[in-house]
């Protein structure tokens, strides 16, 4: 569905308000997982605010679309979306990650309330979303399983078990994105270990690969088109992100794959998210390349 100006106004105010949100929350905690939290929002946030089928209100219905964020590990990031929607009281961020809280670092499908399957083990992700998809079909449903991968995990063997599983049952109701800001904790991913050429792996394995700017509603919303129509193969997106997207002095650095900001640097990030936000909303396209 082509996106309207409201649409992308709409959709650009949400991620900067998400993302400032997201800044409070590793405050709160102390640190977090910041930089792929960063490079992850966008696209978090035109699944949950345009795409998928949910209702905060009856988290359980059962013909809701599904998400499983299998680079669990960004769930400082995961939760601001949550609690934004009314999945659960906004207070509680200020609690994540503290001893006793519903709210850990990896965020728990019993304790959390909107969180399809516990994840942060890498590399699980998509394969619980191909079983979730398969149960989808067996019962003759029509929901959809959104499933947002890191790159860095695409490292992990049962993701490229799962992706041939995915394409030998023709699991088109599984839309499979790929946060590729290229890197990792240890470093850049084609230096710890190299994915390239990336798409050509996924195509190897049946599924058809859909680029797209993770940074960019438009390219976003093309791609995302693109995965609900297809009926013979399963669709990946690649998403080309930057770690740390939108806070100038952790952007692209993997040294900020998990960090804390102290009084300082906070008010430095707000600041830059506060310009990113502004050059997005006066029309530059996404910074991702």
């Amino acid at each position: 569905m082509a996106l309207t100006t409201e649409d992308k106004r709409r959709l650009e105010d949400k991620a900067h308000e998400l993302r400032t949100l997201c800044v409070d929350t590793i405050v709160w905690a102390g640190s977090g997982h910041v930089g792929g939290s960063m490079s992850a929002m966008d696209i978090m946030t035109i699944l949950y605010h345009k795409y998928m089928r949910i209702d905060p209100k009856n988290p359980a219905m059962p013909d809701r679309d599904r998400f499983i964020l299998s680079k669990g590990h960004v769930g400082v990031g995961y939760a601001p979306v949550l609690a934004d929607l009314g999945y659960f009281d906004k207070e509680l961020l200020k609690e994540y990650n503290h001893t006793g809280s519903p709210l850990g670092m990896h965020l728990d499908s019993r304790k959390v309330t909107g969180v399809e399957a516990s994840t942060g083990s890498l590399g699980h992700g998509l394969a619980i979303g191909l079983g979730m998809a398969l149960g989808a079909r067996l019962q003759g449903r029509d929901w959809k399983t959104y499933v947002l991968l890191g790159d860095g995990e695409c490292d992990e063997g049962e993701v490229w078990e799962s992706a041939m599983a995915a394409a030998h049952f023709k699991a088109t109701n599984l839309v499979t994105i790929v946060d590729r800001n290229k890197c990792m904790i240890d470093g850049p991913t084609e230096e710890v270990m190299a994915l390239e050429p990336f798409a050509d792996k996924w195509r190897a394995f049946g599924f058809e690969v859909v680029e797209a700017d993770g940074h960019d509603f438009d390219s976003l919303a093309a791609a995302l088109d693109t995965a609900a129509a297809a009926r013979e193969k399963p669709v990946v997106i690649i998403a080309n992100t930057i770690k740390g997207c939108g806070i100038d002095f952790i952007s692209g650095d993997y040294k900020w794959h998990y960090g804390g900001f102290d009084g300082e640097k906070t008010a430095k990030a707000k600041e830059s998210l506060a310009r990113f936000h502004a050059a997005r909303a006066s029309g530059e396209k996404g910074t991702a390349k």
